[in-house]
């Protein structure tokens, strides 16, 4: 598809700009968040997504404002059972708050660059696998995904989305009957960790916030370093549900997928530090995302017979993340009013 270049302006004025402001003057020096400051930031990521949002409505219309919305908030609802872990990566290792402001800054630079790769690396694959127009019953099977549905026209089936949706529905599934053991999990035996030990001679301490030091003439990997590499194979893990879920939204449009997917990750910093403190409102959450993660899979396998509108599967993902976080709040209460 062809790219509005008034977007991609917008877009990368805004999170370069953000970007030095948080690196060049806010946080400059690694510091203790507070509440305070975390609920600012994030309220303002946000708004600057919600406005881009706008301007993505302005520019292409409501449908693909609507697909907007709806990748950013299914990014936005799947990171924060990304950021759980992260707490417990964090608590594992024992790294202080000014340290996990460091970490999770170049984590999420690194996962600019990895999202990018996985976005537009599977938009091309998409592209590749769907299936040669056919007639089946009388029924024309000839349309991309994207194309606005006619009668007696159906959508190809796609053999890389169909896999995804399949995936999502397991993985939703799979979910809810899962342990909630990650707190007893071993992240120095992890991936990352492994990873990091076998390129790297790795110190038992943290030397500030430095990623490596030299010891006579060797080169060595701090803990903090250790640290980082855990939390970004963690997030590229977590990123193998998130990505294939925004594919079911636009399939065929890296800009709406990229953006959303960008502005949704670069807020989670700040909202990583207040999620951190109120964890219990969040107790339920787990329901609502296998929820989303099996309608996103459905609607993926359904996708070349029925056509979910935009604004339909927006409004299905954010009752369902609304249902999820108000179970939470009064599950929360009846359990202080039994104990009290």
């Amino acid at each position: 598809m062809q790219v509005n270049p008034w977007l991609v302006g917008i877009f990368v004025v805004v999170i370069f700009t953000m970007l030095l402001i948080d690196l060049g003057l806010v946080n400059k020096k690694s510091h203790q968040i507070t509440n305070k400051e975390a609920l600012r930031w994030t309220l303002i990521w946000i708004s600057l997504s919600m406005g881009f949002s706008a301007v993505v409505w302005w520019q292409l219309g409501f449908t693909k404002f609507a697909e907007y919305q709806s990748a950013y908030w299914i990014e936005e609802a799947l990171s924060v059972d990304n950021m759980f872990v992260f707490i417990l990566v964090f608590k594992f290792f024992k790294l202080d708050g000014v340290l996990q402001h460091r970490v999770l800054f170049w984590g999420i630079i690194g996962a600019l660059v990895f999202r990018a790769i996985f976005i537009f690396s599977g938009i091309g694959l998409i592209k590749m696998t769907y299936l040669p127009a056919f007639e089946l019953f009388g029924y024309q099977f000839s349309l991309d995904q994207g194309a606005h549905p006619q009668p007696g026209f159906f959508f190809r089936p796609n053999l890389i989305l169909t896999i995804f949706g399949a995936f999502l529905i397991y993985a939703g599934i799979k979910s809810l009957f899962d342990a909630d053991d990650d707190d007893q999990k071993d992240y120095s035996k992890s991936l990352g960790a492994r990873m990091v030990r076998k390129i790297f001679p790795v110190t038992k301490h943290y030397y500030g916030e430095r990623f490596f030091v030299k010891r006579g003439t060797k080169r060595l990997a701090t803990k903090l370093f250790l640290v980082l590499v855990v939390i970004e194979t963690t997030d590229l893990i977590f990123a193998i549900d998130s990505i294939p879920a925004i594919f079911a939204i636009a399939p065929n449009d890296p800009l709406i997928l990229y953006t959303s997917n960008i502005f949704a990750v670069l807020g989670l910093r700040s909202m990583y530090f207040l999620l951190a403190n109120s964890i219990h409102m969040f107790s339920k959450l787990k329901y609502g995302l296998a929820f989303i993660l099996s309608f996103i899979g459905v609607k993926m396998l359904l996708a070349p017979f029925f056509h979910i509108e935009s604004a339909v599967s927006l409004s299905i993902v954010l009752g369902a993340l609304l249902l999820s976080v108000c179970a939470s709040i009064i599950w929360r209460e009846e359990s202080e009013e039994q104990t009290a």
